[in-house]
């Protein structure tokens, strides 16, 4: 009877070896570039998967956008040259534009932890929306604010308005928005802003310091508005039928494993955003400081904006959650001074 018994757990243990070891790699592609803290979270994210119950699972990592601009990389999970990617809203908003109401939306928050808190108010609906399109979000969260970096100083909307503007590529709406503004918009991939500003295709692209650094473009755009323009706001997916055929005990792994590499990528991108704008006004940046009359400017040439943005790039149900969600939080904190 003993015996009987362990051969069939032998047996069930070599059936679980073997479907650990046809379990296929799963292949993760993002615009991040190779050997960058954001690169080594997720390589120790994998180490985690690789580790993980039940034989674990490969993760291999495509950094430097290798396999093309976030709307490609999206495609190929579509149809499954990928299962995996670390994507900006700009490709998240690809699977499903309801995470658009936490980064789209400029000069509406007005510090990080506005950003966290409406975040959270929205986590388990983004969560709801990506599963609905066939996407497992194993985490969410920010990398600190986009900032204005441009040839010549700019203070103003009159400014912008006379800049060639970088803007992501694949988002119509956005720049028809952006032309019915006086703005000129140049659609390209993040992977062309340097050279485009080398060549004059453009003269002002707006991004988080820590990019702007790395890439060297704050030499060929030598001055940084300081303004916290937008969050840029980031997630994992994975795809949810390649996540659903591994076993319960490693998909909690993996999310654990998931959520601590997501909670380092944004507690070491804000510390390297301002580690960067020191850096770089070391090297020859020139930090432009708006007044508050220019920063009202600002805001009277966004305020016709936020209904143009509402239900069209923002859907209205998210964007009303958003405005209530920050109401409540302004004032919960103003009665605790």
């Amino acid at each position: 009877m003993i015996r009987t018994v362990f051969s069939l757990l032998a047996l069930i243990g070599l059936s679980l070896s073997i479907q650990a070891q046809d379990r296929k790699p799963v292949r993760l592609a993002t615009l991040a570039p190779k050997g960058s803290s954001l690169h080594k979270s997720l390589q120790a994210m994998g180490e985690g998967w690789r580790g993980g119950p039940e034989g674990g699972v490969k993760l291999v990592i495509y950094p430097d956008g290798t396999m093309g601009g976030e709307g490609e990389m999206v495609r190929k999970m579509r149809i499954k040259q990928l299962q995996s990617g670390l994507l900006t809203v700009a490709g998240l908003e690809q699977i499903d534009p309801g995470v658009t109401a936490l980064q789209n939306l400029p000069l509406v928050f007005r510090d990080l932890e506005e950003v966290a808190v409406v975040r959270t108010a929205l986590q388990a609906e983004m969560e709801r929306r990506f599963e609905a399109k066939g996407f497992v979000m194993l985490f969410l969260g920010d990398i600190g604010f986009v900032r204005f970096f441009s040839k010549q100083p700019m203070r103003t909307p009159d400014d912008l308005r006379k800049t060639k503007l970088f803007t992501q590529a694949g988002n119509t709406a956005q720049v028809d928005l952006m032309k019915s503004l006086g703005l000129a918009p140049q659609p390209l991939e993040p992977a062309d802003v340097y050279t485009s500003l080398q060549t004059g295709l453009i003269d002002c692209a707006p991004m988080i310091p820590f990019y702007a650094q790395v890439s060297q473009i704050y030499k060929s755009a030598p001055h940084m508005l300081e303004m916290d323009w937008a969050p840029l706001v980031g997630g994992c997916v994975i795809l949810k039928e390649v996540f659903d055929s591994y076993p319960p005990a490693l998909q909690a792994a993996m999310r654990a494993s998931a959520k601590q590499a997501g909670d380092e990528i944004q507690a070491r991108n804000r510390t390297e955003n301002e580690e960067a704008v020191r850096a770089m006004h070391a090297n020859g940046l020139k930090l432009v400081k708006p007044s508050d009359a220019e920063l009202l400017q600002w805001r009277a040439f966004l305020e016709p904006v936020y209904p143009q943005l509402r239900g069209k790039q923002v859907p209205a149900d998210l964007y009303d959650l958003v405005m209530k969600t920050l109401e409540s939080h302004r004032t919960a904190k103003a009665g605790a001074k």
